[in-house]
């Protein structure tokens, strides 16, 4: 098997498991993930409690899944956000490259660029509060420059392609080029960009949820999980360990599975591994 299609079956398996998990979260878990067990607080892994117990007595492996379904879905509104503002952005600057709006939509980039998804929360937050909601605002305002940087580089090239100037000559608008014939050509780099991004969601997910600025509770949040767990690593490891582990996990699969399918999806290479 090649280094790509092991990378995409190695990240697919562990991507797939993360997903089933928040799936399945939602018609079963071990526990109720909000039932307090005072008495059966800090129990380490077990037969009755796998991953055992947190400080309030609640089963580590439900708020494990519970917590899947809150990071993938905070990290896929973002992406989606990114790609839904950033791309026709993209396209655009490509189009009218040289225009006074192509310097509006990089400047504007750069602007965003300047700020920390971290900084953007903590400025959304100061409005509306904290929530997952306005995480899930500032991590996708943060994706919007990412993805509209890829895809004006990537039409960039593109539209200097014969096939282009030949759209050109038959009349087409560039509205028409960019949608029939430059974002086709691009699809396979966003996608791969969008793996990436999501990986990285589920990250700034954690992290602001590790501040406070994320899921509130009763929901459970990976990252509110290692903040919890961070004055009692020494008399009970598993609470930081076990959500530390979700979380590298994650973003494993997600990073290798993005790499297979640059790899994969790229004709260059694979030209060279032929």
């Amino acid at each position: 098997m090649s280094g790509a299609r092991r990378n995409l079956v190695l990240g697919g398996a562990l991507s797939a498991l993360v997903v089933l998990a928040a799936l399945v979260s939602f018609v079963w878990t071990p526990y109720d993930h909000t039932a307090l067990d005072i008495p059966g607080k800090l129990q380490p892994p077990g037969p009755e409690h796998w991953l055992g117990t947190d400080h309030f007595g609640r089963d580590m492996l439900s708020m494990i899944m519970v917590g899947a379904r809150t990071s993938i879905a905070v990290a896929l509104v973002a992406v989606g956000i990114g790609i839904t503002l950033g791309v026709p952005l993209g396209l655009a600057a490509a189009a009218l490259k040289g225009s006074w709006l192509d310097e509006v939509i990089m400047r504007g980039n750069d602007l965003i660029f300047a700020f920390p998804s971290l900084v953007i929360a903590i400025l959304i937050t100061a409005v509306f509060g904290a929530g997952a909601v306005n995480a899930i605002i500032a991590i996708g305002i943060f994706n919007i420059p990412v993805f509209a940087r890829i895809t004006r580089g990537a039409a960039l090239s593109l539209w200097q392609r014969e096939f282009i100037l030949a759209a050109r000559v038959s009349g087409k608008s560039a509205a028409r080029i960019s949608a029939e014939h430059i974002l086709p050509n691009v699809a396979n780099l966003l996608i791969v960009q969008g793996t990436i991004q999501f990986s990285l969601g589920i990250l700034a997910e954690a992290g602001l949820s590790y501040v406070g600025l994320g899921a509130q509770p009763p929901t459970p949040s990976w990252g509110r999980m290692l903040a919890d767990a961070q004055t009692m690593v020494s008399i009970a490891p598993h609470l930081a360990l076990v959500p530390g582990i979700a979380i590298v996990l994650t973003v494993l699969g997600l990073n290798l599975m993005g790499d297979g399918l640059r790899d994969w999806l790229d004709p260059r290479l694979r030209v060279a591994r032929t």
